[in-house]
C-alpha cells in the first residue's frame, strides 16, 4: 500500500485524496499483525469522573461539583442537569481496588488527572496535605504494579475558586496560577513520572465553558470570550512545557505534552471545494490548539481569515514561547467529542465521521511527523448494558486497527494507546445514561466493586499478543475439491420469453420492394406447419451460452407454480411454460450442464403461489399440502426425464412463516419427496431435497456464556426449525419448545408450536437425499439489551454489527469463516451427509470498482468452503454462486446487463478460473484424475455435443473433394481432346 511522504506542515489537505486512492477492498480488510516492540498499552481516567470524596480529605469546590449540584432546571425550561460526581465510582476510597483492575489487565500505563482542588482547594496555596499523600500512594502502588503513570495536571475540574475570584480561564490571570500549581506537581511527584499533560481537550473548556456555557463553568460568553480563555490556555500550557524544560527535564528525564481533541470530517463529495472545508473544520477544532503549538506558534490562516477581530493575537515573542511546547503528540479520539460536543457549524457542511485512521495520517502530514501518543480513545455502551460490552469492544476493536493500519501501512510514528477508561464513572454531560469502562461499576452500591466486562478480556488478550498476529486458521489454504464437485450458478427464475420464432408463422409473404419495401401477407395463402423445437426459443440459446461461458456443471432455478397451474391445479395448465422449461432443461444437458430445479420459492407477490391459494391462507390452509403434492407430481412427470436434482422448496423464509404454515410447509415437503420416492427415483434416478436459507450466527462476546446460549437458540428458530425435522428426529428442536412455553408463560404470548403425530413424524424424518443450504453472511447476536431497534423483544436477543468486517453496499457484512462454521455445525448436528452451498454471494453497486469486493467474496468463501471439506472432512459435493445475472437479480448478477446486452463481470471470469482448477491447486497439490476426464478425451465433449454441427461440415467437405475430383477429371479429359 506504500509509505507516505514525510509529514511537513500544510500537506494534510491531500489526506482525502490519498484515502479516496487505496486499492478496494484489499485496504477495507482486517489486518492481521502485530504493532511494533515496545508499544505502551493502556487505561486512563479523570479525577472529577471517577474519584468522587468530593468532600473527603480536605479536598475544595471544582467548577463541576458546582455545575453539578446546580437546582433542577424547571419543567418545560430545558433538561435537568445530570448527577454529578460526588461519589461516582469512589476511586478515593478504593485505591488497591483499581490497582488490581490494573494489574488484571497487563497495562504497561495509567493515565490519570490530578484534582486541582484536592491538592490546592482554592486554586493557589495552602497545600492539602491529605491531597498530596492520596497520589503519592496510588503513584506508589504503580511503581509496584510495574506500571508507568502518564499524569494530566488539569482535566476541567478548574477550582471553584479560581472561577470566583478570577473569571477563570477568561482572566490573563490564570496561566501563571496554573504554572503555580505545575511546578507543586513537578517537586512532589515528578521522580515518579515521565509523562505529563498539562491538560486535556482544551477545545472543550475554552468553547463549552466559556462560548456556549454548556459545560462548567457555564458561562455563554460567545465566540468572543471562548477564543480568549483558549487563548490563555494555550498560554498557560506553554509556561508550563518551559517550567519543566528549564527546570525538572534534567533531574526528571520526563516528557510534556498536551492532550488535544479531535473528530474527523470527510467531504460531502470529492471536490476541491469540499476539501478545503473539511480542512478548515479541522483547524477550527484540532488546528486551533495544535498549529501554535507543533508549527509556528500561531493560529491556522484559516481561522485568522474568517474571524477576524474576535480572535486574540499573539506578539512574536509569545509565538517563539509557544511553538514547539510539546514533546510528543498526545491525541483524544472517540465519544466525549464525536458526534457529541462538536458544534454543527464547525463541520462547515461537511460529514462527521470517526475514521482514526485517516486521523493520524492527517495529523502526521500536517504536523511535520511528530511522535503520537494516543492517551484517549474508545467508543460507549448504554448505561444499563451490565457485563457484556459487545458494541464496546467491536469499537475497540475498530479504533486499534486503524491505528495498526496508520502504522503499518501509512507510516505514521504511534507509540501508544490509551483505552478509556479504565471502570466506569461519571460521563460529563451524559451523566450515568452512558458506560465507557473496561470494569463495570453498580453505582448504586456500597462498596462499589470492579466486575471485567468481556472488553476486559479481549483487551487483556490483545495486550499479550501485541496486536492481531495471523493465526493458521486465518490463513488461505491450497487443495482442490474432489472429482465430480457440482460447479453451480444460481438464477431465482430464468428469463421465459415465449415468442414463437418467425419459423413458425404458416403465413406467406411478399416483399414490396417498389413502394413500402415492407413485408407484405398474402390473405389466404399458407404453409404447412412444422413441429415446434427448442431451439425455436432464442432466450434459451443466449443463456445456456451465458452458461458455458462460465464453465460450470449446474444450474440452478426455480419454476413458477403461479405460472404453471394459474388455478392451482390441473385444471389449467400453462403447456407452453411447461415446453419452455423442457427446452431449457433439455438444452442444459445438450451442453453437459445438470439443471437444478427448485419446485417453489417464496417471492412477494402472493409468495410465488397460484391466486386461489394465496387467496385462501397459503400454507396457513392445509389443502395447500395437497396442492402441493399434485403440483409436485406433475413437474416430475413432465420434466422428469430432464432433470435429475430437485429442491422441493427453495429457501423459505423463517422470518415471515408462521408456524402454523412452516408445520404445513414440512408436511407438504415430505409429501412431495416420498411422492418421488416411490413412483419416479427407480425410472428417473435423480434425487430430491429441500434447500435451507442458513447464514451463521456468532455470539457477540466470544467469552459470553449467555451469548453463546443466544447465538445457539438464533441456529434453531432460523434454520433447525425446518431442518430438525427432516435431518434430525422428525419434531422441532427442543430449544424452540422450551423457548416458546417459557414466554407463553411468563410473558402471556400464546405462540403455539404444533405437534406432530407419530405417522407425521416418520413421514417428515428422512425425507432427504442431501442437506442443501444458502448462505450469504454472518450475524452476531448478544443477550444485552443495547439498541432499541436492532433487538428483538420476542427472542431477547440483541443484533451486533462488527465495524471492522468489510461490508457490501447494502450493508452485508462478508465473513468468509462463517461459511466454514456453518458447515462444520450441519455436520455435528445432522451427521456426515452430503451438503450442497445452493447459493452464496454478494451485491455490489453496478459499478466496476465495487466488483472487486465479489471477486474477494468468491475467492474467500469457496477456500473456506475448501477448508470444511479438506480440514474438516464435511462431505461437501457442490458449491453454486449467487447469481447468475443482473437483470434477474439486480447487484448480484456475475453478467452485468445493459442495453440489452449481458457482459461478464470480472468475477465472472475469476469463478471460472477456480472451476477450471476445481479449487485452489498448489506446487505441493497432488494431481488427481477424475474418472471421467481419464475415460473421455478432452476434446470428445466438444465432439459429443456438436453431432449435427459435425455432420454438416463432414458433408461440406466430401462435397467439396468430389467437385475438385469432377473438375479435375474433366479438365483433363478436355486437355487431352485438342491434343
Amino acid at each position: 500500500l506504500g509509505r507516505p511522504l514525510l509529514g511537513a506542515p500544510g500537506q494534510g489537505a491531500g489526506t482525502w485524496a490519498r484515502f479516496a486512492r487505496l486499492p478496494y477492498p484489499q485496504d477495507q480488510l482486517f489486518l492481521h499483525d502485530t504493532f511494533p516492540d515496545g508499544f505502551l498499552w493502556g487505561a486512563g481516567s479523570a479525577a472529577y469522573q471517577t474519584e468522587g470524596g468530593w468532600r473527603q480529605g480536605g479536598k475544595g469546590v471544582s467548577v463541576w461539583d458546582t455545575f453539578a449540584h446546580r437546582p433542577a432546571t424547571p419543567a418545560g425550561s430545558g433538561p435537568p442537569a445530570p448527577t454529578g460526581g460526588d461519589v461516582a465510582s469512589d476511586s478515593y476510597n478504593n485505591l488497591f481496588r483499581d490497582a488490581e483492575g490494573l494489574r488484571r489487565l497487563g497495562v504497561s500505563h495509567y493515565r490519570f488527572s490530578l484534582a486541582w482542588a484536592r491538592l490546592l482547594p482554592n486554586g493557589t496555596v495552602p497545600l492539602n496535605p491529605a491531597g498530596l499523600a492520596h497520589y503519592g500512594r496510588l503513584l506508589g502502588r504503580l511503581r509496584a504494579l510495574g506500571v508507568e503513570p502518564v499524569v494530566t495536571l488539569y482535566h476541567w475540574d478548574l477550582p471553584q475558586g479560581l472561577q470566583d475570584a478570577f473569571g477563570g480561564w477568561a482572566s490573563p490571570v490564570l496561566p501563571e496560577l496554573f504554572r503555580d500549581y505545575a511546578e507543586l506537581c513537578f517537586r512532589h511527584f515528578g521522580s515518579q513520572v515521565r509523562y505529563w499533560l498539562t491538560m486535556d481537550n482544551p477545545y472543550v473548556v475554552a468553547w463549552h465553558g466559556y462560548g456556549t456555557g454548556r459545560l462548567p463553568p457555564g458561562v455563554r460568553g460567545g465566540p468572543r470570550l471562548g477564543y480568549r480563555a483558549a487563548h490563555h490556555l494555550l498560554q498557560a500550557h506553554a509556561k508550563v512545557w518551559h517550567l519543566y524544560n528549564d527546570h525538572f527535564r534534567p533531574t526528571q528525564r520526563g516528557k510534556v505534552s498536551i492532550a488535544l481533541s479531535s473528530h474527523w470530517i470527510k467531504p460531502q463529495r470529492m471536490t476541491e471545494k469540499n476539501i478545503k472545508e473539511c480542512q478548515k473544520s479541522l483547524d477550527f477544532v484540532l488546528g486551533w490548539f495544535a498549529k501554535p503549538i507543533f508549527i509556528d506558534g500561531d493560529y491556522p490562516e484559516s481561522m485568522r481569515s474568517n474571524l477576524s477581530s474576535q480572535l486574540p493575537e499573539f506578539s512574536e515573542d509569545e509565538k517563539k514561547y509557544i511553538k514547539g511546547t510539546a514533546d510528543f503528540f498526545a491525541l483524544s479520539f472517540g465519544a466525549t467529542l464525536s458526534f457529541q460536543l462538536l458544534d454543527s457549524h464547525m463541520k462547515f457542511q461537511q460529514l462527521e465521521s470517526i475514521s482514526l485512521r485517516q486521523l493520524l495520517y492527517w495529523i502526521s502530514s500536517e504536523y511535520n511527523n511528530p511522535p503520537i501518543f494516543i492517551v484517549e480513545n474508545s467508543w460507549f455502551v448504554s448505561g444499563s448494558t451490565k457485563r457484556d460490552d459487545a458494541k464496546y469492544i467491536y469499537y475497540l476493536k475498530k479504533f486499534i486497527m486503524e491505528t495498526l493500519k496508520a502504522i503499518r501501512y501509512d507510516g505514521v510514528n504511534v507509540f501508544g494507546y490509551t483505552v478509556w477508561s479504565l471502570l466506569d464513572g461519571f460521563e460529563w454531560h451524559r451523566g450515568y445514561t452512558i458506560r465507557r469502562g473496561l470494569f463495570y461499576v453498580d453505582f448504586q452500591s456500597h462498596d462499589k466493586k470492579l466486575m471485567p466486562k468481556s472488553s476486559v478480556l479481549f483487551y487483556q488478550k490483545l495486550i499479550e499478543k501485541n496486536g492481531f498476529p495471523p493465526l493458521p486458521e486465518n490463513l488461505p489454504i491450497e487443495g482442490v475439491f474432489p472429482c465430480g464437485f457440482a460447479w453451480g450458478i444460481v438464477d431465482n427464475y430464468i428469463q421465459v420469453d415465449t415468442t414463437p420464432a418467425q419459423f413458425l408463422d404458416p403465413n406467406v409473404y411478399v416483399w414490396d420492394v417498389h413502394q413500402t419495401k415492407k413485408l407484405i401477407k398474402v390473405d389466404g395463402v399458407f404453409t404447412s406447419k412444422r413441429k415446434r423445437h427448442c431451439v425455436d426459443f432464442a432466450a434459451i440459446r443466449l443463456q445456456v451460452s451465458l452458461l458455458q461461458e462460465m464453465h460450470i456443471t449446474h444450474f440452478h432455478f426455480s419454476l413458477k407454480w403461479s405460472l404453471i397451474l394459474p388455478l392451482g391445479n390441473l385444471s389449467l395448465i400453462n403447456h407452453t411454460l411447461v415446453h419452455y422449461y423442457q427446452c431449457f432443461a433439455s438444452e442444459l444437458l445438450r451442453v453437459n450442464i445438470t439443471p437444478v430445479v427448485a419446485l417453489w420459492q417464496p417471492m412477494a407477490e402472493n409468495q410465488e403461489l397460484p391466486a386461489s391459494l394465496a387467496k385462501y391462507g397459503a400454507w396457513e390452509n392445509p389443502e395447500t399440502i395437497q396442492a402441493f403434492a399434485e403440483y409436485a407430481k406433475f413437474c416430475f412427470t413432465s420434466l422428469g426425464d430432464h432433470v435429475k436434482f430437485w429442491i422441493t422448496m427453495n429457501e423459505p423464509s423463517v422470518k415471515n412463516l408462521t408456524y402454523t404454515a412452516g408445520h404445513n410447509l414440512l408436511k407438504a415437503h415430505a409429501k412431495a419427496w416420498h411422492l418421488y420416492d416411490k413412483e419416479f427415483r427407480r425410472s428417473q434416478k435423480g434425487k430430491i431435497s429441500i434447500a435451507l436459507q442458513a447464514d451463521w450466527v456468532e455470539p457477540a462476546c466470544p467469552f459470553s456464556r449467555n451469548d453463546q446460549e443466544v447465538a445457539d437458540r438464533i441456529l434453531e428458530f432460523d434454520i433447525g426449525w425446518l431442518a430438525e425435522p427432516i435431518f434430525g428426529n422428525g419434531d422441532y428442536p427442543h430449544v424452540m419448545r422450551a423457548w416458546l412455553h417459557q414466554r407463553n408463560s411468563v410473558d402471556l404470548y400464546n405462540f403455539h408450536l404444533p405437534s406432530f403425530s407419530e405417522d407425521e413424524k416418520k413421514l417428515i424424518q428422512g425425507s432427504f437425499d442431501f442437506f442443501a443450504l444458502s448462505h450469504y453472511t454472518t450475524t452476531l447476536v448478544g443477550w444485552e439489551k443495547e439498541d432499541a431497534l436492532k433487538y428483538d423483544h420476542y427472542l431477547e436477543v440483541q443484533m451486533i454489527n462488527d465495524i471492522t468486517w468489510l461490508h457490501s453496499p447494502n450493508r452485508a457484512a462478508v465473513v468468509p469463516w462463517g461459511l466454514r462454521k456453518l458447515l462444520k455445525w450441519v455436520k455435528s448436528k445432522y451427521g456426515d451427509i452430503p451438503i450442497y452451498v445452493m447459493a452464496n454471494g454478494i451485491d455490489d453497486d453496478q459499478n466496476m470498482v465495487h466488483d472487486k469486493l465479489r471477486v474477494y467474496y468468491i475467492q474467500n468463501y469457496i477456500n473456506e468452503a475448501l477448508k470444511a471439506y479438506a480440514l474438516d472432512s464435511v462431505n461437501l459435493q457442490g458449491y453454486f454462486v449467487y447469481s447468475f445475472n443482473d437483470k434477474t437479480a439486480p447487484k448480484y448478477g456475475l453478467y452485468s446487463y445493459v442495453a440489452n446486452r449481458y457482459e461478464p463481470k470480472p468475477s465472472m471470469k475469476h469463478y471460472r478460473e477456480i472451476i477450471d482448477q476445481n479449487g485452489f491447486p498448489g506446487p505441493d497439490t497432488p494431481e488427481v484424475l477424475c474418472p471421467e476426464e481419464i475415460a473421455l478425451c478432452p476434446d470428445c465433449h466438444f465432439l459429443r455435443t456438436r453431432k449435427s454441427l459435425l455432420a454438416f461440415i463432414s458433408f461440406i467437405f466430401v462435397a467439396f473433394i468430389v467437385t475438385i475430383f469432377f473438375i479435375t477429371y474433366y479438365s483433363k479429359r478436355v486437355e487431352r481432346r485438342y491434343k
